[in-house]
């Protein structure tokens, strides 16, 4: 019993991200009752935060519905609202019921925003300014209300209807005379984020401007909240992991820690498809059975030509879309871009090509070999360029993530005509010589 309470008290003096950790390594059942006894020392809250929701929601949903509002209450209402979203409907209605009315209101208006939007994002624990506060009064403000504000880098001023004015910095705050004005520090230019703002675009603001926060507006620029840099960095990590496994079409629910059979239902599908596609190359490959076998040596250089052109078509693919992710790429400047990647294919094809030319040359004394090694690795290369730039930029305008399956499509056009490039080109060439 001794040793349990040296254990929670350990427990305790850790920063709450060490708790979190601690948490999401025990058994549902150990975790539950860890949550319960952090619970009953005002010291659940902030490690439940720091876990990602479905984790923490898991927990809070094996608790008692009277503790895991409580729990709730003394949340981040953005955290509590990602935990929320995680829960069935009638479990989420329930735990609002016990909050009390405002907490129930701020988490009800939180979770009407989509959550991949700023909305979803944003917390609503802003103090807002008046612009005719002087320096001293606004501090006091600030000190009074100092456990509702989100972030201790910037303070907002507001009209009387609620409108953003400015921002304001702390530190000028704190450096400037007591009686000083706001009016005379705020920051009248600031940038912020609209509520429906994409979280996508959210990470590039923060990411062009480097601040810590930004306040979040509506249309009629009124503010609502405030997005930290720490929600971002979440959002960031999200959205790197979301674009690697799309790219290697592998779903997003899987994770090295899901069970075996849900795994097998959830990358059986793509596999699937990805078999069809390899028939289709394999079907390329049977219609030239007869030239295979005239030529045998064709065939050693099969994966060469494909392969080859399937890694050079990837680095396009790579590009492109992540240039898409971050605003490079705007919607007319897909033709300049397809210009280069073919510019590109030509160039790498003719170096690589006269190098896998000579090689077949000089391997099997054939010339005719090497010119069709030549031929059909420069057009493979500029095949794989123009199909690395129109995938992407296609699901692009079908409004599909560009990175969704690229690297299948790629992967059957770069094999498909890398093979048939190799084969109609020697049926043409070997007759001539």
């Amino acid at each position: 019993m001794e040793e349990r309470k040296i254990a929670l008290r350990e427990i305790l003096k850790k920063d709450p991200a060490d708790v979190a950790e601690v948490l999401s390594e025990l058994s549902d059942e150990q975790a539950a009752e860890l949550v319960h006894k952090l619970f009953l020392r005002h010291a659940a809250a902030e490690p439940l935060g720091e876990m990602e929701p479905d984790e923490s929601a898991d927990l809070v949903a094996k608790l008692d519905r009277k503790e895991a509002s409580e729990i709730l209450a003394r949340m981040d209402p953005d955290d509590a609202a990602d935990l929320l979203l995680e829960l069935p409907e009638n479990v989420q209605q329930e735990l609002l019921s016990r909050l009390s009315k405002r907490d129930a209101e701020v988490l009800t208006d939180l979770l009407s925003y989509p959550p991949d939007t700023a909305g979803g994002l944003m917390s609503p624990e802003v103090i807002p300014l008046s612009l005719s506060m002087t320096v001293q009064e606004a501090i006091d403000l600030l000190r009074r209300r100092q456990e509702e504000a989100e972030t201790v880098y910037y303070a907002y001023a507001v009209d009387d209807e609620g409108r953003l004015q400015g921002v304001l910095s702390l530190r000028d705050m704190a450096l400037a005379p007591p009686g000083k004005e706001l009016r005379d520090l705020v920051i009248r230019d600031a940038v912020t984020v609209p509520v429906d703002a994409d979280v996508e675009e959210v990470a590039r603001l923060f990411d062009k401007y480097d601040y810590f926060a930004l306040p979040v507006v509506d249309s009629d620029n009124r503010l609502l909240g405030v997005i930290t840099v720490d929600d971002v960095i979440d959002v960031m990590r999200d959205e790197a992991t979301e674009d690697i496994y799309r790219a290697q079409a592998v779903p997003l629910e899987d994770r090295v820690d899901t069970p075996w059979f849900r795994s097998l239902r959830l990358r059986l599908p793509w596999l699937s498809f990805n078999l069809l596609t390899a028939f289709l190359a394999a079907a390329v490959v049977g219609a030239f059975e007869s030239t295979i076998a005239r030529v045998a040596a064709l065939a050693i250089f099969m994966p060469v030509i494909a392969g080859q052109g399937g890694n050079a078509g990837m680095q396009t693919v790579t590009i492109v879309t992540r240039g898409i992710a971050l605003g490079e790429v705007s919607k007319g400047e897909g033709w300049h871009l397809l210009a280069k990647e073919i510019l590109l294919g030509l160039l790498n094809g003719i170096i690589i090509g006269v190098v896998v030319g000579v090689v077949a040359f000089v391997w099997k004394g054939e010339l005719y070999l090497g010119l069709v090694a030549f031929l059909a690795m420069g057009l493979n290369m500029l095949a794989a360029g123009i199909a690395g730039t129109v995938i992407p930029l296609t699901l692009r305008a079908l409004r599909l993530d560009p990175a969704l399956a690229s690297s299948i499509f790629l992967t059957t056009v770069t094999d498909v005509l890398g093979f048939a490039f190799l084969f109609v080109l020697a049926r043409l060439i070997l007759p001539a010589i």
